[in-house]
């Protein structure tokens, strides 16, 4: 278990108890009692978190556990995604911090699973963004690519992304490009763009990528027509899961879908308890 991963989990379990004890677990269920608990998805979905839900069990003492559904998979309502046997109480201890995971993570897999089905035959890709939940980025990441996505750089210092503050803070769409590869020669440089003036103008630098920002799919098409090959393009902006085939078609190699990780809805999963083992 990574030290951040330990960190959440220890802040969700401590913000649970409060520096308290489960009260109704304590007073309803005996000290060395020994159950069942098995996750189940409510919904239809694609499963993400499943080691992160495992981790949780394991802080809280749980180590027989059974997982039954991979990440990446999609799968029915009323499936068994994992099982695990241990004492009661350090289940219902472990369960909402479990399902928080499991149900947000699934549901970033679900949801991106759309957007990458929603582009199917096309040659373009489905892509996260930075906006993602403060600590959970590295989770979140992991769960677009169960959902078949792909993603962008995990953080500020991975590669240079110049957007339009950038840009206004140095003077120009190529004074910036020109600063950033003069002091990070060997990082990758993508450059946001607004219109054709400025595509032409960054095209000359060859940054690695170029983005353009909140143009239709069609003025996307004459922006690849453009480029004719020399720079991966990717669209951002303005796109749904509605037109994003049309973004997709216009030859883009990438779309930039912050929805993926700041809206995607929770997948509906639950905690059954069998008990007479």
């Amino acid at each position: 278990m990574s030290s951040s991963l330990l960190k959440l989990i220890e802040l969700a379990i401590a913000e649970d108890l409060d520096g308290g004890v489960d009260i109704t677990s304590t007073a309803t269920i005996p000290t060395d009692q020994v159950s069942v608990a098995q996750f189940v998805n409510r919904q239809p979905g694609v499963v993400a978190g499943t080691s992160v839900a495992i981790a949780v069990l394991n802080y809280l003492g749980i180590s027989s556990i059974s997982l039954l559904v991979a990440d990446g998979s999609f799968v029915p309502a009323g499936t068994v995604i994992l099982e695990a046997q241990g004492n009661t109480r350090a289940l219902l201890l472990a369960e909402r911090t479990a399902l928080n995971f499991l149900t947000h993570l699934s549901g970033i897999a679900t949801e991106t699973r759309a957007w990458v089905e929603a582009i199917a035959g096309t040659s373009c890709q489905i892509r996260d963004t930075r906006k993602t939940t403060p600590g959970w980025r590295v989770l979140e990441k992991a769960a677009v690519r169960a959902g078949g996505g792909t993603n962008h750089r995990l953080s500020l210092s991975d590669a240079a992304l110049i957007k339009d503050n950038h840009i206004v803070a140095a003077g120009g769409v190529l004074a910036a490009f020109e600063l950033v590869r003069a002091q990070y020669p060997d990082k990758e440089i993508e450059v946001e763009v607004d219109n054709f003036e400025q595509l032409h103008e960054v095209l000359s630098a060859q940054p690695d990528l170029i983005l353009l920002d909140n143009m239709s799919p069609e003025l996307c098409k004459e922006a690849v027509a453009i480029v004719g090959g020399a720079v991966k393009l990717e669209a951002s902006g303005g796109i749904t899961l509605a037109n994003a085939v049309k973004y997709a078609q216009s030859g883009v190699d990438f779309l930039a879908v912050g929805a993926l990780t700041h809206s995607a809805k929770a997948l509906d999963i639950g905690l059954d308890l069998k008990m007479g083992i």
